[in-house]
């Protein structure tokens, strides 16, 4: 008998001050979220985003650690005074903070003669971590329990990712389906809302509206991993735009 994959889920804990004051807009979320979908059957279901503040940083790493099968934190693993999530963490796991010599060498190789205090910190992490190597800056991430540290510069964290895979157990597949009309929310939202009842937690069913062309439009996405529930779900939406006569457009 073939065992099916269980369901597997995700938080994203953004830590950064720049972030919060506006002066940095996070690009790491979406990246994530699809990657892990499409890649791995592993669900975003949570992101919140706290200030480089160490009570904070340790309040929400053990509150995610227990409701999640992975917790991904961006951010704060750097050389400055506000890099403190490889300290926060240590303390929340109550593990040693201490130098990572396989971190070390390849810092000291990368940098050389210019190898100073500020970036040897970044060799810093909990006891027991394994390294998430990184292949843009040398500065590698890590991951200690269900937790797994990257930066959040957009372009080092997605040259990075590939090297977290052999950590993540797969979930599910997740099937999809969008559908694009030219209508109004509120036109369709009771049989919607009615069509979702009938399949509950199954099938999850998003209305999203968009302007294009100066015309109105729905998209509709259903997803699933159940693929046969989500083939008869689309059926029914399907049914239900032609019934109303909206029409279907290609694109968004």
């Amino acid at each position: 008998m073939v065992r099916k994959n269980k369901k597997k889920t995700c938080a994203i804990l953004i830590i950064g001050n720049e972030i919060l004051s506006g002066r940095t807009k996070d690009q790491n979320v979406s990246f994530l979220a699809l990657w892990l979908n499409s890649n791995l059957g592993i669900k975003i279901e949570e992101v919140r985003i706290i200030p480089d503040i160490e009570k904070e940083i340790i309040k929400n790493i053990k509150e995610l650690c227990k409701n999640f099968s992975y917790v991904l934190t961006t951010g704060g693993i750097g050389p400055t005074h506000d890099d403190i999530t490889a300290k926060s963490i240590s303390k929340a796991f109550k593990k040693k903070y201490s130098y990572n010599n396989e971190a070390l060498n390849i810092l000291k190789k990368y940098y050389g003669n210019q190898f100073n205090d500020p970036r040897k910190k970044m060799a810093k992490m909990p006891e027991g971590s394994k390294l998430i190597y990184n292949p843009s800056s040398a500065a590698p991430g890590f991951i200690i329990k269900n937790v797994i540290c990257l930066p959040g510069v957009p372009l080092i964290l997605k040259s990075m990712v590939h090297n977290i895979k052999k950590y993540l157990k797969p979930g599910a597949k997740i099937y999809s389906y969008s559908i694009n009309c030219q209508t109004v929310e509120s036109k369709i939202a009771f049989e919607l809302g009615r069509t979702q009842n009938k399949y509950k937690k199954f099938v999850e069913i998003g209305s999203y509206p968009f302007f294009r062309l100066g015309k109105i439009g729905v998209s509709i996405v259903i997803r699933s991993s159940k693929k046969r529930l989500l083939q008869s779900c689309h059926k029914d939406i399907i049914r239900i735009i032609k019934n109303k006569k909206i029409k279907i457009v290609k694109g968004t």
